[in-house]
């Protein structure tokens, strides 16, 4: 096996197979040092979060039935847990904690409240309110927590920004914090109209919060919003509420889904202020910025106005998920073009060049107006060093291209001067190119949308001459290893199974 590309280029064919060997030894020490999940882990981790999704049942049946709710009320709620973090991104490791996310009803508290808890009396059928203090979170389910033989560990941690239960379920450690709606029962439709409005934000270049957009999180309050005041709506109904919400919200006041329960004290932060539901009164990290703003509203009214005819005849779905089209809507571009000297060191260096570009849209705005930051990562195949490239459209039609120069030199300081990176310092290159200009395998309209995104810091270089079949990883969906050759039929199976 052999890696692609021109990685090894000039290279006497013995320094390439020792230069691959250390390779396959480094990916063997990752999975011997835990980095990498073996499919034993990740069973053990399903089994973890399905165990854990019926006792938030069990429990959140046991709080109803203390507040006295009817019986048909107790059979129908319900409660559910959302995996997030490294485990819901799939790139933990052997010895990575569980962060999971418990929501539950309006009735299921997490902390002491001065305000009186509803009651049901069963007789008389009426509404009742108890003045005992509650903390159905922090008590019930650590209780029912405790009382499991898997379970150990159990604390509570109530003065945390956000308040959890951490504890360890067959040995691996969980973060359990929780999240009140405005419901009887946790809709079965929640997780699908996050599903698709994520898909949504992502066709329409509205997704990621390193480029100033709505990241998980807030897609996720977003929908939960809409589902607490739409309990018993259909799918396709919370779409189109989704979108006539959030097209006339009167922004900067801010989302918050249990209001009484949570008050916020001062003025909300940033521009479309989202507060976090697990109390502490705190809102989800923003990177929104002027030009971003523009784009996410302008992409909310557009969804609004297509729902408005989703129950008409011939309505199609695709028109709403129909990807942005960059190159047809922007004359000029941004050209951010990342390097390093190999793939490892391009995954380091573009995640820490990222977590920098809200200051660079910011000083792009200063400098051309608004900006559109497209998150889709590109690839430039005739290069030899690994790159990444993105374009960010300027709403300008004409452009002074000097202009770049100070933007790319504030830049380089911002990157160089935030903090201690770590890894290899790789390249940073920006320069305007026009539409016209954009090379031919820059799809900025994203219309090839059949082909699997992957995480492009891990991808080789495209090489059309190259006939070799790429090997790509078991636990990494995405990741080439290497390449094994097509014409060699004796050769043996060379997968490397990191």
């Amino acid at each position: 096996m052999r890696r692609g590309g021109e990685r090894y280029k000039g290279l006497p064919p013995y320094m390439a197979e020792i230069e691959e060997e250390c390779s396959v030894s480094l990916r063997q020490l990752m999975v011997n040092e835990g980095l990498i999940p073996s499919p034993e882990d990740d069973k053990k981790r399903r089994s973890v979060i399905h165990m854990l999704q019926r006792i938030v049942v069990r429990w959140i049946k046991i709080v109803a039935w203390k507040r006295r709710l009817p019986q048909h009320h107790i059979n129908a709620t319900n409660a559910t847990i959302i995996p997030y973090g490294s485990y819901g991104l799939g790139v933990h490791g052997s010895d990575s904690d569980i962060d999971a996310l418990c929501i539950g009803p309006f009735f299921a508290t997490i902390a002491v409240s001065s305000r009186p808890v509803p009651l049901y009396n069963l007789n008389k059928c009426k509404r009742s309110f108890s003045q005992l203090p509650q903390e159905d979170f922090f008590i019930d389910l650590r209780d029912l927590l405790k009382n499991r033989s898997e379970v150990s560990e159990v604390h509570c941690v109530k003065d945390a920004k956000v308040p959890l239960i951490r504890f360890k379920f067959d040995g691996i450690l969980v973060d359990l914090p929780y999240a009140q709606l405005r419901v009887l029962s946790i809709p079965n439709l929640f997780q699908s109209l996050l599903r698709c409005v994520k898909l949504w934000a992502k066709r329409r270049g509205v997704y990621g919060n390193l480029n100033g957009f709505l990241g998980g999180v807030h897609m996720a309050i977003l929908a939960a919003f809409v589902c607490g005041y739409n309990p018993n709506a259909t799918l396709s109904s919370l779409v189109a509420s989704f979108f006539s919400t959030f097209a006339y919200w009167q922004w900067p006041m801010p989302v918050v889904l249990l209001r009484d329960a949570f008050a916020a004290t001062g003025s909300p932060p940033g521009l479309m202020p989202i507060q976090l539901p697990c109390g502490g009164r705190q809102y989800c990290n923003s990177n929104v910025t002027r030009s971003t703003y523009c784009k996410i509203m302008s992409e909310f009214h557009r969804g609004n106005h297509l729902m408005k005819g989703y129950l008409k005849h011939g309505f199609n779905w695709n028109s709403l998920f129909e990807p942005y089209p960059y190159a047809t809507t922007y004359a000029w571009f941004v050209k951010i073009h990342l390097s390093a000297a190999n793939v490892e060191d391009l995954s380091d260096w573009v995640g820490w060049v990222k977590s920098r570009f809200r200051s660079l849209l910011i000083k792009i705005e200063e400098v051309f107006g608004l900006c559109d930051p497209n998150p889709t990562e590109h690839l430039e195949a005739c290069e030899k060093q690994p790159n990444i490239v993105y374009y960010w459209g300027l709403h300008l039609r004409s452009i002074n291209v000097s202009d770049i120069e100070p933007v790319e030199t504030d830049f380089l300081k911002n990157v160089n001067n935030s903090g201690s990176f770590q890894g290899s310092v790789g390249g940073i290159q920006l320069s305007v190119v026009q539409a016209s200009h954009l090379p031919k395998n820059v799809e900025c309209d994203g219309s090839n949308i059949s082909r699997k995104v992957t995480r492009t810091c891990w991808r080789v270089r495209d090489d059309k001459q190259c006939k070799d079949k790429p090997v790509y990883s078991r636990h990494l969906p995405g990741y080439v290893v290497g390449y094994e050759k097509i014409n060699d039929r004796d050769a043996e199976s060379t997968d490397v199974k990191c």
